[in-house]
C-alpha cells in the first residue's frame, strides 16, 4: 500500500504483458481444471485470477489474495469487466488468514510467496486450506519465484548500470522476504517440507521476458529505476544521480533491442508440492 505499489499498478498492463511467459508456464503445469477451487496468493492486479478463472468454468471458483488495497481495486475493476462470476478477492495476509479449511484443489502463486516474513507458518495456513489426500494425493501447490540475481539478466543488467554510479545496498540475508528469497532450492524444500507438504519438485524454467517495445529503452529504463533491484540501489540517491542512472539504463538495454521489443533472459523456479 505504498507508493511502490502504486507504480506497479500504473503499470499493470504493461507488467502483465511483460510476465506473461512465467504465467503460462506456471499455468500449463498447475493445469487448472474445470470445477476446480483455487486460492491465488498474492494475487495483485488479478492477472492470473482472471485466467485461472476461465479454466475452472462457472462450476470452479478463484479466490485473489493480497495485501495491497490498490492492486486489489484494480482486479476487482478486471474482474467486473471480464463477466467472470467466480472470482472474488480478498485484502489478507495469506500466511494468516482464515481460508476454509481443507477446501482449495490448488494453491497458486505467481510471485506472491517469497515476501513471507515466516514462511513455515505460511506454507502451513496454506496446506491446512488444501484438501487433503496424503502423499500422493489431495490438494496441490505451483507456484513461480525468481531464480537468483546473478541467473536474472532481466534485473541485473539494470542493477549493474545503477551500480556504477551508486554504492550497492546491503545484501539481504539468505531468509530475508524479498524477489529472490526463493532462489536456493534445498531452502525451499526445507521451508515446504516442514510446513507438511509432500512430493516437492522443482523444475527450473528459462524464459526470455520484453522489457519493452521495439525503440522502448528509454520508457523501459524509467520503470527499471522506480520498480525493482536497481530502484533500491537508487533510494536514497539525489535527482541528479537517479538521472544519470536512468540514461546508463537506457544505454545498456537499448543494446538488447531488436524486432520483438527488448527481450531480456530471466530464470523462475516452478515449484509443485501435494498436500
Amino acid at each position: 500500500n505504498s507508493e511502490a505499489v502504486d507504480n506497479w499498478t500504473a503499470q499493470q498492463e504493461r507488467m502483465d504483458a511483460t510476465l506473461a511467459p512465467v504465467a503460462a508456464a506456471a499455468l500449463a503445469r498447475a493445469a487448472p481444471a474445470a470445477g476446480e477451487r483455487v486460492i491465488d496468493v498474492g494475487c495483485g492486479c488479478g492477472a492470473t485470477s482472471l485466467a485461472l478463472a476461465a479454466a475452472v468454468g462457472p462450476l470452479g471458483h478463484v479466490l485473489g489474495v493480497d495485501i495491497s488495497r490498490p492492486m486489489l481495486d484494480r482486479a476487482r475493476e478486471r474482474a467486473a469487466a471480464s463477466g467472470l462470476a467466480q472470482v472474488s478477492f480478498v485484502q489478507a495476509d495469506a500466511s494468516l488468514h482464515a481460508f476454509p479449511p481443507a477446501a482449495a484443489d490448488l494453491v497458486f502463486s505467481r510471485f506472491g510467496v517469497m515476501f513471507f516474513r515466516n514462511p513455515v507458518d505460511a506454507f502451513a495456513n496454506l496446506r491446512r486450506a488444501a484438501r487433503p489426500g496424503g502423499q500422493y494425493g489431495g490438494g496441490r501447490l505451483l507456484f513461480a519465484a525468481w531464480r537468483g540475481l546473478d541467473e536474472n539478466p532481466y534485473f541485473n543488467l539494470s542493477l549493474r548500470a545503477a551500480l556504477a554510479l551508486v554504492p550497492p545496498p546491503p545484501r539481504p540475508a539468505a531468509d530475508e522476504p524479498g524477489p529472490f528469497a526463493f532462489a536456493d532450492p534445498e531452502r525451499v524444500r526445507g521451508i515446504l517440507e516442514e510446513a507438511g507438504w509432500h512430493d516437492m519438485a522443482l523444475e527450473r524454467c528459462d524464459l526470455m521476458l520484453r522489457a519493452g517495445p521495439p525503440g522502448g529503452a528509454a520508457e523501459a529504463a524509467a520503470l527499471a529505476v522506480r520498480v525493482g533491484p536497481a530502484s533500491r540501489a537508487l533510494a536514497d540517491a539525489p535527482q541528479s544521480v537517479r538521472e544519470e542512472a536512468q540514461a546508463a539504463v537506457e544505454a545498456v538495454l537499448a543494446r538488447h533491442d531488436g524486432p520483438e521489443g527488448i527481450m531480456l533472459p530471466a530464470s523462475v523456479w516452478l515449484v509443485s508440492a501435494r498436500a
